[in-house]
Order: C-alpha cells, then structure tokens, then sequence
C-alpha cells in the first residue's frame, strides 16, 4: 500500500508532467516557420567567429528537413535553455574583453547574449541536433537594442532559446523584431528575416 505522502508526491509528479507536455502542445498550436528572405551581411562579430573557428563556419548539413518536434526535444530544448542561462553569469563584451562584438564560447563562465547562443546551439548538436536546425538569430528588442538569440527550427515551427526569458517560446510570441538568421545549408551564411540591417547585438539584461 502506497502511503499518502508517496501517493501525494507521485500526483505532484504527474501533474507537473502534464504542465510540461501541456505547455509544449499549446505552444506548438501557436508556432509557425520564419519566413526567411535572401542572402544578407554576416554579423562582424559572427565573422570574427569564424575566423577564430573556421571549421564551425563551413558546414553545409545535407537533411535540411526541419527537427520532429516530439516530447524528447521539447525537454532537451528546456533543459539547455535553463542550463546554460543558469551556469553563465551575464556581463557585456566591453567588461570581458575590453571591446565589443566578441562572439566566443562562455567557457570562463562570464558572456553576453551571442555567448549564451553559442553554448546552447553547442549543447543541443551534442545532443543530436543538427546545425541546419539550431540558427544564431540577430533582432530587436522593443526598446530598440540590439540582442541574439537561438532559433531551433521544428516542425511545429521555430522556436526560440533567449537568455533574457526562461521560457522557451515560439518566435512569433516572443515581441522581438527579428533582422537576419544563419541559413539552414551553410553554417556560414546568413539569411535576411522582414528585412536586414546593421545591427549591434551584446544583450545581457
């Protein structure tokens, strides 16, 4: 016999199961695809990337079809999500490095924005993700800053992993203006989103 507070425990359990299945079904409902436009200008600090990864910068993933959205990814894409915005103290370029637009991976445990992008779309790849799917995303916030975040393309639409918002959300809920994305065939590339233009991106609150 089950005692009442095991049986009380397994509810809680169950319930917040629920909460967490519940939640990606009403997301998904919601989300739709970013509609992407032509080529664009690559984001200096992204061409610094590259520069110093050259490796990362040449990918070109032969499945472009979009990641099956099933119950496994959604907890992977919550999981990283609070993982890395957990284990990285936000602080601005400037503060780390002395200049801006340095995009590199938070290893010292310190980054802005892209910092957080990159450990992310790292995490996810090393969980099977494919590159064609996790997308470093350049947009505006509505006070007007610059900010990046990861997009990870389902198919039940894209969604957005941001180190400003806990929760993980379709891009269309999120009130950003989104500028430009990596393209799906090359990690290398960038892609326009409603338009394209220069923009600073370092969000760190």
């Amino acid at each position: 016999m089950i005692s009442s507070k095991v049986a009380r425990k397994l509810r809680r359990c169950v319930v917040a199961g629920l909460a967490i299945s519940g939640g990606w079904a009403t997301s998904a409902l919601a989300a739709s695809p970013m509609v992407t436009g032509g080529p664009t200008s690559q984001p200096i600090g992204h061409y610094d990337f590259c520069k110093a990864y050259p490796g990362e910068c040449s990918i070109r993933p032969a499945n472009l079809a979009p990641a099956a959205m099933t119950g496994s990814l959604w907890r992977k894409l919550i999981s990283v999500n609070d993982k890395v915005n957990a284990a990285v103290k936000p602080e601005s370029d400037y503060e780390i490095y002395g200049k801006d637009e340095v995009w590199a991976y938070p290893d010292n445990g310190v980054g802005d924005c892209e910092d957080y992008v990159l450990e992310k779309r790292r995490e996810l790849n090393r969980l099977g993700v494919s590159f064609a799917d996790l997308l470093i995303t350049v947009l505006r916030k509505p006070d007007g800053a610059g900010h990046a975040v990861l997009t990870v393309r389902t198919t039940k639409g894209d969604y957005v992993l941001d180190n400003l918002n806990s929760k993980v959300l379709s891009w269309d809920q999120t009130g950003y203006r989104f500028l430009k994305r990596q393209a799906i065939d090359n990690t290398g590339r960038w892609v326009s989103i409603r338009g394209g233009q220069q923009v600073v991106v370092g969000a760190v609150k």
